[in-house]
């Protein structure tokens, strides 16, 4: 029998929401300043996942012109209820300040791809809304709040109110349904079994300390009691987590928590959850945040878990303990046959068809016939040049994400810029204030060149000169990741295509683990992207040409 070998969704997929529909299983994750919005992947077995498409793919339901790195979508919540696929998010617009700007939405359909509906506006008290569906016909909003006094009241506060689907608005009062001077809770979810109310949450944050636990109550607007199951190496004021990583510094699978639920067509339950797979580089200890800490530049990632109901009803791990598994038992049972799990893997694309494909993401804003373009050149990506790396309303590019810690990724381009202030390359990116970026420009003494641009917390330096190119010629950029070890590479076409030996290293081998949740300054929710884009900060939108795109990812099993 086949075993689900975690992480599921590798690489950038945070805050997982899980549900079925018959034999259909559906996660969504987060996607904060990258567009179109939440990431849907859906599955018949739990084992193998398929990339299908993202709800949020209107400006009218999502602009995130403006948003901050790490702002933008956080923690989408799916749900079904007779016929009915609910999504509810938030989009976080102030962030990085003591007063959280935090709207909430809601969008429908009646078929998993669409169309989906407008957004309907929910109140904004905090973030990580879920919607509940109870079996009386009421709908409940859960979320967390924010709290922007100093100090704030509460460690963590979590509160209910009603939503009236017929109305699409929300009703009644807003009431506490959780506060705590100790423990802070967030990403709730309210379940109901046996005539009990459950409330599943996050607790302590996201680090290496993230946990989940579970409350439950005989009415949904509480009191809740929480779970307490013995945990040998619980400290005062730590969370009663029935899983977590926190003390377990050696197995892969960190940052446990964020979960939900599932339950198969036979009764079997499953907890879908963030984690984090660590690099080998830690912060300075000097630094002003996360001093010390383990660099993680894949991001938050999702994973599952095989749980099981106690006799007393409480939630648990169905193997004992509270430490997420590498492996996982798959469902006993599967109706039909299972996505194949090289189905919708993107690896090269020549640009012969005429969408992007559904890997691509793009920055805040959808890439219109302004900034691309399919049709131009056949079987060519023509990409306009327009704003430059750190703007947060305009850039031409796309990124796919970085999943392991081996990745080889080139990229071949037709590009004759004519001032320094038209580039076009490969990236490596956190965000729009760390990456490194071989692109090719002009220079005023030696015409056309490449170059390769450091980023790290709005510092900027160029890791080699100004290199002179050949006009007339295309030529192909490249880029391998050993471990946090990076270094790029680049060559003409017609030298180097069938021979990728003669392709020339440009540039120092570069730690790269500065691209990471740790270590970034502004933004710390996403993961490493590889990319391809192109700039012209002269405003006359020159354009390069990329004839193909490729990154190909190695796990430990497959080096």
């Amino acid at each position: 029998m086949e075993k689900i070998y975690n992480p599921i969704l590798r690489g950038f997929h945070p805050d997982p929401s899980i549900i079925r529909v018959e034999d259909d299983y559906y996660i969504a994750t987060s996607t904060f300043e990258w567009w179109p919005g939440v990431r849907l992947h859906h599955s018949k077995d739990l084992i193998h996942w398929e990339l299908i498409e993202y709800p949020l793919n209107r400006i009218s339901q999502l602009d995130l012109r403006g948003v901050g790195p790490s702002q933008g979508i956080w923690a989408p919540c799916l749900t079904y209820d007779k016929g009915m696929f609910y999504l509810v998010y938030t989009i976080v617009r102030s962030f990085y300040c003591n007063m959280y700007d935090t709207e909430n939405y809601l969008v429908t359909a009646k078929n998993i791809h669409g169309p989906w509906s407008e957004p309907t506006a929910l109140n904004n008290f905090g973030f990580d809304t879920s919607l509940f569906h109870d079996d009386n016909g009421k709908k409940y909003m859960v979320s967390m709040v924010t709290d922007h006094r100093v100090p704030k009241k509460y460690a963590g506060r979590l509160v209910l109110q009603e939503f009236d689907a017929a109305q699409k608005k929300m009703v009644g009062p807003v009431r506490d349904i959780y506060c705590a001077d100790g423990i802070f809770l967030e990403g709730p979810h309210i379940f109901k079994r046996h005539g009990f109310y459950y409330l599943f949450s996050a607790d302590t944050g996201t680090g290496e300390g993230h946990g989940q636990t579970i409350q439950r109550s005989e009415n949904v607007w509480g009191p809740y009691e929480m779970y307490r199951p013995f945990d040998e190496k619980r400290q005062e004021g730590e969370a009663y987590s029935i899983l977590t990583s926190r003390h377990h510094e050696d197995i892969l699978l960190q940052k446990a928590g964020h979960c939900d639920l599932v339950e198969t067509q036979d009764g079997e339950w499953y907890a879908v959850h963030l984690c984090g797979r660590a690099s080998e580089e830690r912060n300075p200890t000097n630094v002003e945040r996360f001093a010390g800490d383990r660099r993680y530049m894949l991001g938050r990632e999702t994973a599952i878990q095989k749980m099981r109901w106690t006799d007393d009803d409480w939630l648990v791990m169905a193997e004992g303990g509270n430490t997420p598994k590498e492996i996982a038992e798959p469902p006993k049972f599967v109706r039909k046959n299972s996505i194949s799990e090289k189905n919708n893997v993107l690896i090269r694309d020549n640009f012969d068809t005429s969408k992007l494909h559904l890997d691509y993401q793009s920055l805040r804003i959808p890439m219109s016939e302004r900034y691309l373009s399919l049709t131009e050149r056949s079987g060519w990506l023509r990409m306009y040049g327009r704003s430059g790396l750190a703007s947060k309303f305009s850039q031409t590019l796309i990124a796919r994400r970085m999943t392991e810690y081996c990745i080889n990724a080139k990229t071949c381009l037709d590009f004759e810029p004519e001032v320094f202030k038209q580039m076009a390359g490969l990236i490596l990116m956190y965000d729009t204030d760390n990456y490194l970026y071989l692109h090719i420009s002009s220079d005023e003494d030696l015409g056309k060149c490449i170059t390769l641009l450091k980023a790290e917390n709005k510092k900027y330096e160029y890791l080699t000169d100004y290199i002179p190119l050949e006009t007339g010629r295309d030529i192909i950029l490249g880029l391998t990741v050993r471990n946090v070890n990076a270094q790029f590479f680049y060559g003409y076409r017609d030298a180097c295509e069938k021979d990728e030996e003669l392709l020339q290293k440009i540039g120092p081998c570069i730690n790269a683990s500065f691209l990471s949740d740790e270590a970034c300054k502004e933004g710390w929710f996403t993961g490493t992207m590889v990319g391809i884009c192109c700039q012209d900060l002269t405003g006359f939108g020159k354009y390069a040409d990329f004839d193909w795109f490729e990154v190909q990812a190695k796990n430990k099993k497959e080096e």
